[in-house]
């Protein structure tokens, strides 16, 4: 396995429209990014790269594209970075996705409508703010919002930012919905302080009325990709780590919330972090957790899904990525080559990575899925994967906030 490399050339203009399998790219002028929604009929991605077998393409504009949530008859929500989730119908369908619109506008001074979920029995979206989690009720099918606004539910971010704070302030909150929880994750207020707010850097969970709000994970910097395995029921978060230290360090990682000891779990940022690395000389890092997969420094994942065990629609994966989980990295804003945009997939046996942590090697547990967005830094993108879903006939859908678009992977 190897970290996301850039091909040869990508860079200079290469499409992000779809691609086939493992082969070189060809050249084609890259996309300027959305402003406007609007549906796509299928366009093929030649710059992508993908495992032989997969083909991918772009059904949707969507401006400023982040989570996603693959409604069970088919259609797609999409959170943004405005006050609006957006609705694709048909996104599962065999050819043309339906023309994106606006499903849920939250009030007036909310937002960024970044998290969006639905529930395990399909009544109910989920919708997380800067400062709320909102819920609305829904049934199969609906093309607007149904019945009643989306109510707030929990308050999150209630107290200040600290007064050392570097201005690195969070502002997006993501969300993963089980059997009987909803989990919030909320980014910090800074890139390395002291929180005054027990709702920051850490990851809150709460009934699916979001009654008895508690913090189950703190000093988490920016737990911002969430996902539960519906085969166990198990809490995954991935994020963005601190910025700034030596070169190639802290790694990113991704981890088995609710498997770890403690309540709530501790990841030590600041002062602690990978696999207890103190980064504060007098820190003492001997209970903090040490998370299960690991990549390399300033990947910062935005979104993670887990495939299905026991796919039975027309587009299921093969059994190799059965039960495995996807991660959408975003990449580095501001340095490091080896950690260009792309998907990865962590092959897994239940909530065990199959390869297991090479603290030597963050690159040893998954393999690239979805590359070819070019570029080492931020400026040379041709686009940045953010949030990642699973669809009710087996689609994989990708998010790319850079370009405003959905992405649809499927075999091919």
């Amino acid at each position: 396995m190897r970290a996301f490399v850039s091909v040869v050339g990508l860079a200079l203009a290469t499409s992000l429209a779809a691609c086939g399998g493992g082969g070189a790219p060809s050249s084609a002028a890259a996309p300027a990014a959305s402003t406007s929604p609007g549906s796509s009929a299928p366009t093929t991605n030649p710059a992508f790269i993908l495992p032989t077998g997969f083909v991918s393409s772009t059904i949707a504009n969507v401006p400023s594209a982040r989570e996603l949530a693959a409604l069970p008859n088919g259609d797609l929500l999409v959170g943004t970075t405005s006050a609006q989730v957006y609705l694709v119908p048909n996104a599962e369908g065999a050819g043309a996705a339906g023309t994106p619109h606006v499903f849920i506008t939250l009030p007036s001074g909310e937002g960024p409508a970044n998290g969006v979920a639905i529930s395990p029995d399909g009544s109910t979206i989920y919708v997380a703010t800067e400062y709320h989690v909102y819920r609305t009720a829904y049934h199969s099918g609906d093309q607007t919002e149904p019945d009643a606004s989306a109510q707030p539910i929990a308050a999150i971010r209630t107290g200040g930012i600290p007064a050392n704070s570097d201005g690195d302030v969070h502002v997006t909150s993501s969300l993963a919905v089980g059997a009987t929880t909803v989990y919030v994750g909320v980014g910090s207020s800074c890139n390395a302080c002291t929180e005054v707010d027990p709702t920051r850097a850490t990851i809150q969970a709460m009934g699916l009325a979001g009654t008895g709000m508690h913090t189950i994970a703190r000093r988490i910097r920016n737990p911002i990709a969430l996902a539960v395995n519906p085969s166990s029921g198990v809490l995954w978060a991935g994020g963005a780590g601190q910025d700034n230290l030596p070169y190639g360090h802290p790694y990113e990682s991704v981890d088995a919330v609710t498997l770890q000891s403690g309540s709530p779990v501790d990841y030590g940022w600041p002062e602690c972090e990978e696999n207890r690395v103190a980064y504060v000389s007098s820190s003492n890092c001997a209970s903090v957790a040490v998370p299960r997969v690991e990549f390399p420094a300033y990947a910062t994942h935005i979104g993670a899904a887990f495939y299905p065990s026991n796919p039975t629609g027309a587009y299921a994966f093969p059994a190799q990525y059965r039960g495995g989980l996807f991660v959408a990295s975003h990449g580095s804003w501001h340095c490091c080559p080896a950690t260009s945009p792309g998907v990865a997939f962590v092959p897994m046996n239940g909530d065990t990575p199959r390869t297991p942590v090479d603290w030597s090697n963050p690159s040893a547990q998954w393999q690239p899925f979805l590359s070819g967005f070019g570029g080492s830094v931020n400026t040379s993108y041709l686009g940045r994967p953010t949030g990642i879903a699973v669809g009710a006939k087996g689609s994989l859908f990708v998010a790319d906030d850079h370009n405003g678009v959905i992405y649809r992977v499927r075999p091919g």
